[in-house]
């Protein structure tokens, strides 16, 4: 199944979170957060503006992002977990 997303909709597959700490202590999947980190892996057209140009998004597929704790809402498809989420719920895409 694929998915697009619609206006300034982002689909990003969240990441692995990490089993050890900074000190290499494995954590039990209990005490592990979820990870603010992703990847963009479908855009939307763009915002429409008041004056009904359309702002395209600053994002692009395969883009590596961090987002808000609580960006967006989770959806499963194909077994696999993803998040949609507007484009402002993104802090910063990771360049390396």
């Amino acid at each position: 199944m694929k998915i697009r997303p619609l206006a300034d909709k982002v689909l990003v597959e969240r990441l692995e979170a990490e089993t050890k700490t900074a000190g290499g202590i494995v954590l039990p999947d209990t005490a592990k957060e979820k990870p603010q980190r992703g990847k963009v892996i479908s855009v939307g057209e763009g915002k429409t503006l008041d004056d009904g140009t359309v702002r395209k998004l600053e994002v692009k597929k395969g883009d590596m992002v961090l987002f808000t704790s609580y960006a967006g809402s989770e959806i499963k498809v194909d077994g696999k977990e993803y998040l949609i989420m507007s484009e402002s719920d993104i802090m910063a895409v990771i360049e390396k």
